[in-house]
């Protein structure tokens, strides 16, 4: 996939935008506050259809306007498109010319992967988190894996209602068979997806890791509910067997406490917690590993290159990690925000994009 123009109107700082990156490198540099972090989140807004920093769309308009637009121009699965995003107290989604009655259609046709300081809470955070992570790319890559998502958490939701209903002298486990059976019968599936998600995403992040570091330690990861690969009715029998164990915390807790909304993937540097004895500097590793992987995943499953977003990563990285990095992300359509770009712009490939107060200009 290739971003052929992108345009910005009232979306943050940014009053309009309209730019043609390069196919490969592009450079967006600039003081801190200009806008060159609102630049890229619109472009993961077309991948995401929300904000990797904010929740509310409010947030996202300009301040003395009342709607945000986005649109761009891509080429993508053998042929060119366009898509378009209204935001205001909804988001509406225009694509190629047909107004979507979800803007979620925008996912599996729009790819890209983001990096941003806010990355790190893969590593730093809990595994709420982590479990984000999986479910985003997922959804990427097998648009039904939202769908099924989507209905599990319902039928969680369901199922916590009726604990909260009940108590353990009023209770009769006949009430909870059809949503223990539904859990069971989508969670299976949820995981069956994360398991294979992460076996692919597993090796190539961690050579990744192993170039980004030059060896010095190994990163591994492993889905908590099996290292081992599972049929399905292995994970059917596993997701009974958790589902009967925490049923008296369930009660006690009056809610859910097992199933894959309380998985986790665990991430480790030489078989030590990354998030509890890692510096800084190589959870960031191991957060960008992950990424750069799940760019190398959707490639390799869907057959396109998603735009790589980089924002204000290089400025952390020695010269020998930022090669590394940029000669693993070579012919790829790559958006790089710096505040200085001299280290970056040594190369003639690509374009060079200076942002002020919200405006773009392309430098020479």
């Amino acid at each position: 996939m290739k971003i052929l123009n992108h345009s910005v109107k009232n979306f943050r700082n940014i009053s309009e935008i309209f730019f043609e990156p390069h196919p490969e490198m592009n450079i967006i540099f600039g003081e801190n506050g200009q806008g060159k972090t609102n630049l890229i989140e619109s472009i993961w807004m077309l991948t995401g259809f929300y904000s990797f920093r904010a929740r509310k769309n409010i947030q996202l308009i300009k301040q003395g306007t009342t709607e945000a637009e986005i649109e761009a121009c891509f080429f993508s699965q053998q042929r060119e498109q366009t898509a378009q995003m209204k935001i205001n107290k909804h988001k509406e989604l225009i694509l190629n010319g047909v107004k979507e009655e979800s803007p979620r259609a925008i996912m599996g046709k729009f790819y890209s992967v983001v990096f941003s300081p806010s990355t790190l809470s893969i590593v730093q955070d809990g595994p709420s988190e982590r479990r984000k992570m999986l479910d985003v790319a997922l959804s990427l890559i097998k648009p039904n894996y939202a769908v099924i998502m989507s209905r599990y958490l319902r039928a969680v939701e369901q199922r916590n209602a009726l604990l909260k209903k009940y108590s353990e002298k009023k209770f009769d486990m006949m009430y909870f068979e059809p949503w223990n059976n539904e859990i069971i019968e989508l969670g299976s599936k949820i995981v069956k997806y994360r398991l294979d998600y992460i076996k692919a995403l597993s090796g190539i992040s961690e050579d990744i890791y192993k170039g980004i570091s030059s060896g010095r330690e190994k990163f591994t990861f492993y889905y908590d509910f099996a290292r081992e690969e599972l049929n399905d009715n292995d994970i059917k029998i596993k997701l009974t067997e958790e589902l009967e164990k925490t049923k008296e915390s369930d009660f006690r807790r009056l809610y859910t406490n097992s199933g894959p909304h309380t998985h986790d993937l665990i991430l480790n540097l030489d078989d030590k917690d990354v998030r509890l004895f890692g510096s800084q500097g190589q959870q960031r590793s191991c957060a960008l590993s992950l990424k750069l992987g799940e760019a190398s995943v959707i490639e390799k499953i869907t057959g396109e290159c998603p735009a790589v977003l980089l924002d204000d990563v290089m400025s952390e990285l020695d010269e020998g990690r930022q090669s590394f990095i940029l000669n693993y992300l070579d012919n790829w359509q790559v958006f790089i925000t710096c505040c200085d770009p001299s280290q970056l712009m040594r190369s003639n490939k690509g374009k060079a994009f200076e942002i002020k107060n919200g405006t773009i200009k392309e430098m020479n």
